[in-house]
């Protein structure tokens, strides 16, 4: 391919960006508060959507802009529980406790369609369904084996799609059929972000910008937050930084997530017609890779925007964007002379036993460990965060208090090993092609 791959207006920024930046916000630091959310992303303001409804006090402290982390950096793509299906659940918990897990993950995608339109959300959803891209005759054994459990959690129809009907999912014929799960969707997450933070602020939450939490200390009852703005005395805490808990205030929680960067790129505009022939009814799409790609249209449906786990190791975001691209053309060769308008990265939390979790440690709550699919996820923990913290839950929520795995030696910082890991997978993943 001839020529660079960035177009003369490309800039390092999300492009969700260009409709919905992260407002600053120049509220001031209260001196105290009933309930204080450290992490102004999907779960803190999901959080402190249902606190304030149910009548209390509550503050959401974010480092940076409200919304400005994962929530305003993802790809969009809405789902309920379909890692989960694919996962060892059974293995790990039995049938009985395994299949309430499932319940509960799924039960995240009913939630956030009934959020969005009980809060007039305007973030351009649409249940897309979401097409899973099969990297090996192998792995479409393997998720035809999930079909069933997909569809037992979602309420909604899956199907397998062999190779030779790919084509009506998905313009290419790069993969081996795939799965296609019906209860998925789309949204704009900066406005999506945007209008949960506007929904929080009606119900009476207060959300305060650029403010650090360096350290909590126990004050009788309550909680003592140190920050870069001053400190703030809580009643109680949730603890909701996700893929940005490293450095934070709790170490513990840092230990049991492991950030993984994300990166994303967004084409220059190629036209409907031509997206509508690569994304047929415009679904969501995600393959079966270790390093995963994922890719959709734009809302508006003129360009492409293609996300994966492109930066072990690469120093940059152009290093990172030129690896996207080279995927892209892998996939869609008749894309190889489009070029790049945005490229963007975020941080997602993966967990050791590939669950979400929430809970209570040393008094404090937390809600985390969306493994990369939190648009849905990370909603739904913050809600059931404040039904707990609230004293309103109805019945027990299963992943309240599953054991959350550490490893030995493992303080919050994969920086050393993620590149190894990065290129063992991609390893396994090009010797998977070959043997297929």
């Amino acid at each position: 391919m001839g020529g660079s791959i960035f177009a003369a207006e490309f800039q390092e920024r999300p492009y969700w960006w260009e409709a919905a930046e992260p407002p600053r916000r120049d509220a001031a630091l209260p001196a105290r508060t009933r309930v204080a959310i450290v992490g102004g992303g999907y779960t803190g303001l999901s959080a402190a959507l249902t606190l304030a409804r149910l009548g209390h006090e509550v503050v959401v402290l974010d480092a940076e802009r409200i919304g400005w982390g994962a929530s305003s950096r993802n790809g969009g793509m809405v789902s309920g529980g379909l890692k989960v299906a694919r996962g060892p659940l059974e293995r790990n918990f039995g049938p009985e406790r395994a299949a309430e897990i499932a319940r509960a993950c799924g039960a995240s995608f009913p939630f956030i369609e009934e959020l969005i339109a009980r809060e007039a959300i305007a973030c351009d959803y649409v249940r897309s369904g979401r097409f899973v891209a099969a990297w090996t005759p192998r792995h479409l054994e393997a998720l035809a084996a999930t079909r069933a459990r997909i569809e037992e959690i979602s309420g909604l129809p899956a199907r397998i799609v062999p190779r030779a009907e790919q084509r009506d999912f998905l313009g290419s014929d790069h993969y081996h059929g795939g799965l296609f799960a019906e209860g998925a969707g789309s949204l704009h997450p900066g406005k999506y972000a945007r209008g949960l933070a506007a929904a929080a602020e009606r119900a009476g939450a207060r959300l305060v910008d650029g403010v650090r939490v360096a350290a909590l200390s126990r004050e009788g009852a309550g909680f003592r937050l140190h920050g870069s703005a001053g400190e703030m005395r809580a009643d109680a805490v949730l603890m909701a930084t996700n893929g940005y808990s490293r450095g934070g205030p709790m170490p513990w929680l840092a230990r049991r997530l492991i950030p993984v960067g994300s990166t994303i790129i967004a084409t220059e505009e190629i036209g409907e017609a031509r997206v509508e022939a690569l994304f047929p009814r415009r679904r969501m799409v995600s393959d079966t890779k270790r390093v995963l790609n994922y890719f959709r249209p734009s809302p508006d449906g003129r360009r492409v925007l293609w996300g994966g786990r492109a930066g072990f190791g690469l120093q940059g975001l152009r290093a990172a964007a030129e690896r996207l691209h080279a995927m892209m053309r892998a996939v869609f060769p008749e894309l190889a002379a489009v070029r790049l308008t945005h490229a963007w990265a975020g941080q997602v939390a993966m967990t050791f036993d590939h669950l979400p979790h929430l809970g209570v440690e040393a008094g404090v709550h937390y809600a985390a460990g969306c493994q990369g699919s939190g648009v849905a996820m990370a909603s739904w923990l913050g809600h059931n965060a404040a039904l707990k913290m609230a004293g309103a839950a109805n019945a027990g929520f299963a992943l309240d208090g599953l054991p959350f795995p550490a490893r030995p030696l493992y303080n919050g910082n994969p920086d050393w090993i993620l590149p190894i890991v990065g290129r063992w997978y991609r390893l396994r993943d090009h010797l998977d092609r070959i043997a297929a």
